[in-house]
């Protein structure tokens, strides 16, 4: 009896193990199909079938796919890749995005403690005309900030806009005060012969030249950045052939077809597929490379006249070294003025208060007092970039080990281990793997690569502009990327801006409108971010 019962149990395992194991094969496709939400279950069949109309993962054998199957995973393979480049890619469009916020933050904090200097040495040193000057100084860096963040504003033309402003303060307050008040025509006929008569010497020259080399830098770098992000939301949004898709479907999911829900792709499999699949991406490579190399340079030449942060910060002292011009030469501004403009209409002053240029000069030729002696920009501009600089140089070969990258994510299998070749599980990838790019791709066994992406030649076209921008090789004209202007510097490098006094361009004339501008907005867009600095 009980040797009748043990055989009555052998043969219902028997039965079990043999009757039952492929429908419990197509359960765990079943299984996986809705964990990873790749299409409604109704689309899987019961139990194997021939599969005959499959279009890639057909096989010899009885599969647990139907043709409905078949197009469901290839969408979900064209998703997962997509999904796993803008992961890779996260963290390095993070750091981008997040040095752009910090670089633009820096440049307002800089521009408004610069602001407030000028404000305090008119306060201090020129108190009668401190007041007046307030707009100007307010017009000169809202335009400054305009500048930076990439208008068409000629350096030379705001700033003699400026010196324009301030000079008729300076005359009636420090030159010629022995009347409170002219006429507004009278004041306008000053203003008016500003460039003429030079009153403030070479200053007007060297600030144009100082805010030029320093902020084209700025402006530059933030440029170079934004169009980094641009690289990569392109990049992460890769329009993939149709044999790249196929050959997707074929690694990741025809496995599953089989009932492999748990297989890995072989390396070299892996990396032939991907290389085929990336091979635009990877020539995005050397310009990559040169870009966050050229970075580098620009940001090693951004001292001294190209320091933005020296340069802001010593707008005060210049304008101080411009006002004692103007008063060390009284006497031949006071004959030039009259000589153009005449006698002043004046009403009899009530109370004056007189600075004379000889006291002024001597006790502040040594320092400038200022109340505003705190920095507030935080870390400099400099630590800033080479923090930033150090961080990037971490993703120097992003786009060309991108394919690799993701063969490692995808958890490929070596040689030791047993794999997915395409067709079957095998202990080893016996055929040829190529190396990164278009061209090496013509011996691709897995994927036909026909050319390069034409969305992807004009982002190495930019690349290689801005990288000849950043190394000096070329000088932006307006309408390139953000519109740079660098204007015609001479022998001596001296910053010009667009055109000359002579040309008018700069514009002085009453008819010019004011800008009131009190919000800059500056947007940086990308797939995961959106800054707006106001």
């Amino acid at each position: 009896m009980d040797a009748l019962w043990v055989h009555r149990v052998f043969l219902l395992a028997c039965c079990c193990g043999s009757g039952l194991g492929s429908p419990n094969k197509c359960d765990e496709v079943r299984k996986v199909f809705q964990l990873k939400q790749i299409g409604p279950s109704q689309l899987l069949p019961l139990s194997p079938t021939p599969g005959s109309d499959l279009q890639v993962c057909a096989s010899k054998n009885s599969t647990c796919c139907t043709k409905k199957m078949e197009e469901k995973y290839q969408v979900a393979a064209r998703r997962d890749i997509q999904n796993r480049i803008q992961t890779s890619s996260f963290s390095l469009k993070f750091l981008i995005s997040r040095n752009v916020a910090a670089f633009q933050d820096a440049f307002e904090a800089l521009l408004w403690q610069a602001e407030n200097y000028t404000n305090t040495l008119f306060q201090d040193l020129y108190h009668s005309m401190a007041d007046q000057a307030t707009g100007p100084v307010r017009e000169l860096f809202t335009d400054i900030s305009l500048f930076l963040l990439g208008s068409e504003l000629s350096v030379d033309g705001l700033v003699q806009r400026f010196f324009d402003a301030l000079f008729p303060l300076v005359y009636s307050h420090f030159i010629s005060p022995s009347h409170s008040d002219t006429s507004s025509g009278y004041t306008e006929c000053v203003r008016s012969i500003s460039r003429e008569v030079r009153p403030f010497g070479g200053v007007p020259g060297h600030l144009a030249d100082q805010i030029g080399r320093s902020g084209v830098s700025g402006k530059l770098l933030l440029q170079a950045l934004h169009l980094g992000i641009e690289i990569i939301n392109t990049t992460d949004h890769l329009q993939l052939s149709r044999e790249c898709r196929r050959a997707l479907l074929k690694m990741h999911y025809c496995p599953h077809c089989q009932g492999l829900t748990q297989s890995s792709p072989c390396m070299g499999y892996c990396l032939n597929v991907m290389r085929g699949c990336l091979a635009s991406l990877a020539e995005i490579d050397i310009h990559w490379r040169e870009f966050v190399r050229s970075l580098e340079g620009l940001s090693a030449r951004m001292h001294g006249p190209q320091d933005l942060e020296q340069v802001l910060l010593g707008i005060h002292r210049l304008l101080h070294d411009a006002v004692r011009h103007a008063q060390k030469n009284g006497p031949r501004l006071s004959a030039q003025v009259y000589k153009l403009c005449g006698p002043p209409s004046r009403k009899p002053a009530q109370s004056v208060r007189i600075q004379h240029s000889s006291s002024s000069s001597s006790s502040s030729s040594e320092s400038i007092p200022l109340k505003a002696s705190v920095r507030v920009s935080g870390a400099s501009l400099s630590n800033r970039r080479k923090d930033f600089l150090n961080s990037l140089r971490l993703y120097l070969t992003y786009y060309g080990g991108l394919a690799d990258q993701l063969c490692m994510t995808d958890r490929a299998s070596s040689d030791a281990v047993s794999c997915w070749n395409g067709t079957e599980i095998v202990k080893s990838y016996t055929l040829r793997v190529v190396g990164n790019g278009i061209r090496a791709q013509v011996a691709n066994p897995e994927v036909k690569v026909k050319g390069a992406d034409p969305v992807i030649n004009q982002i190495i076209d930019k690349l290689k502009h801005i990288n000849q921008l950043l190394q000096g090789k070329s000088i932006p004209k307006l309408g390139s990327l953000d519109q740079i202007e660098t204007g015609s510097g001479d022998a001596e490098g001296h910053y010009s801006g667009d055109c000359d006094d002579e040309d008018g361009c700069a514009g002085s004339g009453a008819g010019d409108v004011k800008r009131k501008v009190t919000r800059v907005l500056f947007s940086v867009w990308s797939n995961s971010f959106r800054f707006v600095f106001c």
